[in-house]
């Protein structure tokens, strides 16, 4: 289960960060050209934070099933002077939880807003920054 369940979380990912990217782009050229923000522009956004979501239930999943989460019983706060297991156990989960929340509250923001111009903007700033988060966290050696 926890092969599949890494395979599934890994290539999920791709996608995640693909529409995440596809947001933030259409987020800031509606931004600079002024336009209104239309059903596309909406669909875009939540698909980002729909996907952005399931991989973090994915994520969840793989964590508690992880050969990783039984270190913490084994180690116990010696888990942080291990860079590697301190990477999958503590600043990885952590950062993309923090990333998602980052996701969700531009998705709430950008629904309170009336003028199209304030919604472009909260998209693009919050998922940009959930996007860096996302993108500062990933154990890159082991995921290419």
């Amino acid at each position: 289960m926890y092969a599949i369940l890494k395979n599934v979380h890994s290539y999920w990912a791709f996608f995640v960060l693909i529409v995440l990217l596809l947001a933030v782009g259409n987020a800031l050229r509606g931004k600079i050209s002024g336009k209104e923000f239309g059903p596309n522009d909406l669909r875009i956004s939540l698909f980002g934070l729909i996907f952005s979501h399931i991989q973090l239930l994915i994520g969840l999943i793989l964590y508690f099933v992880s050969p990783w989460f039984e270190q913490w019983s084994a180690m116990g706060m010696g888990v942080m002077k291990n860079a590697e297991s301190r990477l999958y156990l503590v600043e990885h989960p952590l950062t993309n939880i923090l990333a998602i929340v980052l996701i969700t509250m531009g998705w709430s923001m950008h629904k309170r807003q009336s003028e199209s111009s304030k919604k472009f903007l909260r998209i693009a700033l919050f998922y940009g920054l959930g996007l860096a988060f996302l993108l500062s966290r990933i154990p890159w050696d082991t995921w290419l």
